[in-house]
């Protein structure tokens, strides 16, 4: 099939259909999909604000930090005709890179962003037209990254990366929720916490969100990994506004540890977490994410969304499955134009790990600031 994009649907022209050559002029629609901006339609932030499997990396929000930070383009895909309204969508960044090649993917630095189609047929015709649309831009793949399987049924597409991924039910009271927790390891380093009377900040203030990234870098220096831009998270205060919170525990006037949190519909997302390794005795992780619970309690959150996890990160995988939350597997997958499974783009080789930590501060965070746009 040919694929024919123009500034409206996708339509497919049969070459040789069974019985000879179709006649000139005449074409044969095995699908109509159709893009947009979903920075410039209203319709998907109304979209996105209905439909109950959209998360806040769906948002026009998130989309609109990701264009601000790095200039990715962001593209919906759909059956939907322009001006109707709409009834499914997978939303993509097109990511331009000579460092990385060039790829479609569903959503940069999202740990999940499920499609939102829930019809089967109409899921195969948009996967169809991505196939057209990997070959027909020359992309090295497209990737989507949903919080299901189901997509692996589809013909062309490959797993790709694995993760562990874990969700607290926010439905029990919360005294139900504390006993869950681990008793060493969790309940007592929250008293621990209290005890030491950490002072605990939360807000979206220019002075949180230097105090956030301060840790930040030190963590990221910890792992041997550079920092994602300063930028990045100051355009996420902007763009989020109250849906995303900076919270902070100090010890004597000294910030030890950071999270930030963000929130959609019923969900809260513990998306980033920094701390200084040396007061990690006092708690102040756990007591951090331990006041997060309470506030998406207090507002109502079902679920408290603890992110992925590297599935070789067992010391991560381990603190989540101590606060009693469901552990599942994400499965990424890709279309592709590679035999093999790519590289991933997140991955730095022991090599670069070992450059990496020997650059001061400045040149670790300019090198996050010129590898991270090239990630995604």
């Amino acid at each position: 099939m040919k694929e024919m994009i123009g500034p409206g649907p996708v339509e497919f022209q049969q070459n040789q259909p069974e019985g000879g050559p179709l006649p000139a002029k005449t074409y044969v629609r095995a699908s109509t999909v159709y893009t947009f901006n979903p920075l410039e339609d209203p319709r998907w932030a109304g979209f996105v604000q209905r439909h109950p499997q959209a998360s806040i990396f769906h948002t026009p929000a998130w989309l609109e930090a990701l264009h601000r930070t790095y200039g990715y383009e962001p593209i919906v895909y759909t059956t939907s005709a322009p001006g109707a309204s709409l009834t499914n969508g997978i939303v993509f960044c097109r990511i331009s890179s000579w460092l990385t090649g060039r790829r479609m993917v569903s959503l940069p630095f999202a740990d999940h962003c499920e499609p939102l189609v829930e019809s089967p047929e109409e899921r195969k015709e948009i996967v169809d037209s991505l196939q057209c649309a990997l070959h027909g831009e020359n992309l090295k793949y497209i990737e989507i990254r949903p919080l299901n399987a189901d997509l692996l049924t589809e013909p062309g597409m490959q797993k790709s990366n694995s993760f562990c991924f874990h969700v607290l039910d926010l439905r029990p009271a919360l005294a139900d929720l504390f006993r869950a927790l681990q008793k060493d390891s969790i309940q007592r380093k929250i008293r621990r916490a209290e005890q030491e009377a950490l002072f605990y900040s939360e807000g979206r203030s220019e002075a949180l969100l230097h105090e956030f990234y301060r840790l930040f870098l030190l963590t990221r220096r910890r792992h041997n990994l550079p920092p994602q831009p300063f930028n990045w998270f100051r355009n996420l205060v902007g763009c989020l506004g109250d849906r995303l919170k900076i919270r902070v525990a100090s010890k004597d006037g000294q910030p030890i540890a950071s999270i930030v949190t963000l929130c959609h519909s019923d969900t809260m997302v513990y998306k980033y977490g920094c701390s200084d390794a040396s007061t990690h005795n006092l708690g102040a992780m756990p007591f951090l994410l331990w006041k997060a619970i309470e506030d998406a309690k207090e507002h109502g959150n079902q679920q408290f969304d603890l992110g992925r996890s590297d599935c070789d990160n067992t010391g991560l995988i381990t603190f989540k499955n101590r606060w009693g939350s469901t552990k599942s597997v994400l499965n990424y997958v890709r279309i592709s134009t590679l035999r093999h499974r790519p590289l991933d783009s997140h991955s730095p080789s022991g090599l670069a790990n070992r450059l990496f930590a020997g650059l001061p501060d400045r040149l670790l965070t300019a090198t996050g600031k010129f590898l991270y746009k090239h990630m995604g």
